[in-house]
């Protein structure tokens, strides 16, 4: 049985390259751990609807983590947690993206998405679990940041150097790992994790083996125990053969 019995995997800028594919070598590494027993789940920033066709493709039919761990799934389609992001403070949010007019945002809510172009009126009556900013004016980006830091009950991440992502406070990727780790039965100590950008920083710190792939934001790579090649060099691919089932 290999040390890591968990293995966390990221999917944007990750598993997936630049034409949002999974490679057909991280897609044979996968199978492989998965093959000596190895748990694979993917734990993502992305809704659990865009998540859900990488997951059939590999035949991952475990725990799954998404929005950032927003919400957590026993197995596709069957929730286990689900923390939600105060409708005020989706409010607020909103508001502070509507005085920077040239932002774009989003909020994932339970049942679709709402961005810049097309947001919805009865805010206060939806489920809410996750709201982002992206601008490449990094000035913009750093008033926006620098302005929700001072506001409380919010977990403030990103999954790209020009986005800012906000959850619930105490939600994250590595307190959802944790939770599935407990869900199968398995020590942090026996997770491995692995991402880009700073939603995967504290699963990298937490996990056992804490992976930043080559392409990571230099956070990230400080963080972890080692880097692999890029998601463009199937980086997951490589730490699969030489971590895992090494190990």
């Amino acid at each position: 049985m290999p040390k890591y019995r968990l293995l966390a995997l990221d999917l944007d800028g990750t598993l997936l390259n630049d034409r949002s594919e999974i490679s057909p070598a991280n897609e044979e590494w996968i199978r492989r751990a998965r093959e000596a027993g190895v748990t694979v789940i993917l734990s993502t920033g992305r809704g659990f609807p865009s998540a859900l066709p990488f997951a059939e493709q590999l035949g991952l039919d475990g725990p799954m983590i998404t929005v950032n761990g927003g919400e957590i799934w026993r197995k596709p389609r069957e929730l286990h947690r689900r923390t939600l992001l105060d409708a005020d403070m989706v409010m607020r949010l909103h508001r502070l993206a509507e005085r920077h007019g040239d932002t774009w945002f989003w909020a994932y809510s339970t049942e679709s998405v709402y961005n810049k172009e097309r947001w919805v009126d009865d805010t206060p009556s939806r489920q809410w679990l996750k709201f982002g900013y992206y601008t490449e004016e990094l000035a913009v980006l750093n008033e926006i940041l620098s302005e929700i830091k001072t506001w409380e009950g919010l977990e403030i991440s990103n999954s790209s150097p020009f986005n800012i992502e906000v959850n619930p406070a105490g939600v994250s990727k590595a307190s959802a790992i944790e939770e599935v780790c407990r869900m199968i039965g398995c020590g942090m100590s026996e997770a491995a994790a692995v991402g880009d950008s700073l939603n995967d920083i504290a699963a990298i710190r937490a996990c056992g083996l804490g992976v930043a792939m080559g392409n990571a934001q230099e956070e990230v790579k400080e963080a972890a125990d080692f880097v692999t090649s890029s998601h463009q060099e199937d980086g997951v691919a490589r730490m699969i053969q030489e971590y895992v089932l090494k190990a």
